[in-house]
C-alpha cells in the first residue's frame, strides 16, 4: 500500500501544475480510466458560498483533468446527515466531504483547532500558518490515524458574533443563555454560564423563532442576512470567536491512495483554489449585505460586548487553552504552532494592514 506522508501534500508550483495540463492533453492520456468520487457536504442544497465552493472544486477538478476525475456532490437533503460527514467519509460511505473541522470535536478533540480559535489568527495568517507554517502536517497527524485526509475548504473571513433577541449589557445577561455557538467557543462561553448547543443550517432560524435558542452565531452577512435572523432577533453583534472561519475538504485516504499521481495533484489544486476562492466571494457578499443592512434594514442594532464582557470572554478562553495543552501532548503542539506562528506574523499585519487602515480614520 502507498505510504503517506504530508510532502506527497505540499503545494508545488504553479508551473507544475501547467505542465501536468500539458500532459493530460496527450489522446492516450485522455482515453484513460475515469474516476468518480462521491462527496457529501453537510450544507443543504444549492447553499451560497459553502455550497458554490463544492461545485467549484468539482468543475476545476473535472475540467483540468479532461474529464477523468468527476465529482458527485451530495447535500444534506440527499445523505439526511449533515453533521455525519467525518463518519461517512472515514468508512468509505463517501469518498470526500465539506463540512467544518470543529464540528467532530466530539469524537476528536483536537480537530477543532483547525477551523479557527477565539482572539486567533485571520484569514491571510491562518493560510500562511497551515500552507508554510507547518498547519497541514499537525492536520494530518489528527486525520491520518482515522483514514482521512483533511485540505482547507474555504474561509468566511472574520464572523460576527451572533443574533441576540436582547442586549447583552453585562456579564448577568449570558447566565443561562441559550445559544448555538459550536467549537471551542462555546466551550469559552459555556465559563460564562452560557447553554451552548449545535444546530445544523437548515434548522436555525426554526429554532431561534420558537425560543429553542435565545441566540445564535451563524457566519456574517454574506450568509445571515439571506437567512432571517434580523426578524426575530435584531440586536447583532461584532466577532471575537471565530477570526477566520475555515472550511474543509475531506478525503477518505484509501481513495486518495489509489488516484494517480497526477489526479492527486489536480484534485488538492482544485481544492486549493476553490478554497481561497470562497474567502473572496465572503468577503464580497459581506460587503454588499452590509450595505443593504444599513439602508434596507435600519432595525438592526449592531452591538459590541461591553469591556466587562470581552475581559471575561479573554480570560476564559486563554484558561481553557492551558486546559487543552496540559490534557494532551499533541493538542499542546498543535496550540504552541499556532501561538508561536501569529506571534510573528501579527507584527507585520500590524504594521501593514492594520496600520494602513487606522491611518485611514485619522483626521
Amino acid at each position: 500500500m502507498m505510504k503517506f506522508s504530508i510532502s506527497a501534500l505540499k503545494p508545488k508550483k504553479l508551473i507544475a501544475a501547467a505542465a501536468c495540463l500539458a500532459v493530460l492533453s496527450s489522446p492516450a492520456i485522455a482515453a484513460d480510466k475515469v474516476y468518480k468520487l462521491k462527496l457529501a457536504e453537510t450544507w443543504g442544497a444549492n447553499f451560497p458560498i459553502f455550497g458554490d465552493a463544492t461545485k467549484n472544486m468539482a468543475k476545476m477538478a473535472e475540467t483540468m483533468s479532461n474529464g477523468r476525475l468527476q465529482i458527485r456532490i451530495d447535500s444534506s437533503n440527499k445523505h439526511k446527515s449533515p453533521f455525519g460527514v467525518f463518519d461517512m467519509v472515514r468508512s468509505g460511505q463517501y469518498d470526500m466531504g465539506h463540512s467544518a473541522s470543529y464540528y467532530w470535536k466530539g469524537k476528536v478533540p483536537n480537530t477543532l483547532f483547525f477551523t479557527t480559535m477565539p482572539f486567533g489568527m485571520i484569514a491571510p495568517e491562518q493560510y500562511g500558518w497551515f500552507y508554510h507554517g507547518g498547519g497541514m502536517e499537525l492536520m494530518e497527524k489528527v486525520y491520518g490515524k482515522f483514514n482521512l485526509l483533511s485540505f482547507p475548504g474555504g474561509n468566511t473571513g472574520n464572523q460576527m458574533g451572533g443574533w441576540f433577541q436582547t442586549e447583552i449589557k453585562s456579564l448577568e445577561h449570558l447566565k443561562g443563555l441559550k445559544m448555538r455557538v459550536p467549537g471551542f467557543a462555546g466551550e469559552v462561553m459555556a465559563k460564562l454560564g452560557v447553554k451552548p448547543t449545535n444546530i445544523p443550517p437548515g434548522e436555525l432560524y426554526t429554532a431561534l423563532e420558537r425560543r429553542t435558542i435565545d441566540a445564535l452565531e451563524w457566519v456574517g452577512p454574506s450568509l445571515d442576512l439571506r437567512m432571517g435572523f434580523h426578524k426575530i432577533a435584531p440586536f447583532y453583534y461584532t466577532g471575537w470567536h471565530e477570526p477566520s472561519t475555515e472550511l474543509q475538504f475531506l478525503v477518505n485516504k484509501k481513495v486518495w491512495a489509489k488516484l494517480p499521481a497526477d489526479l492527486q495533484e489536480i484534485l488538492r489544486v482544485a481544492m486549493r483554489t476553490a478554497a481561497y476562492d470562497m474567502y473572496i466571494q465572503s468577503t464580497h457578499a459581506s460587503g454588499e449585505n452590509w450595505a443593504k443592512m444599513q439602508t434596507e434594514f435600519p432595525n438592526i442594532k449592531v452591538k459590541t460586548f461591553p469591556t466587562e464582557v470581552m475581559d471575561a470572554l479573554r480570560k476564559a478562553n486563554d484558561d481553557l487553552l492551558a486546559e487543552k495543552a496540559a490534557e494532551n501532548p499533541l493538542a499542546k503542539e498543535i496550540l504552541k504552532s499556532q501561538a508561536d506562528y501569529m506571534k510573528n506574523v501579527r507584527v507585520w499585519t500590524e504594521i501593514s494592514d492594520k496600520a494602513y487602515l487606522d491611518s485611514l480614520s485619522v483626521n
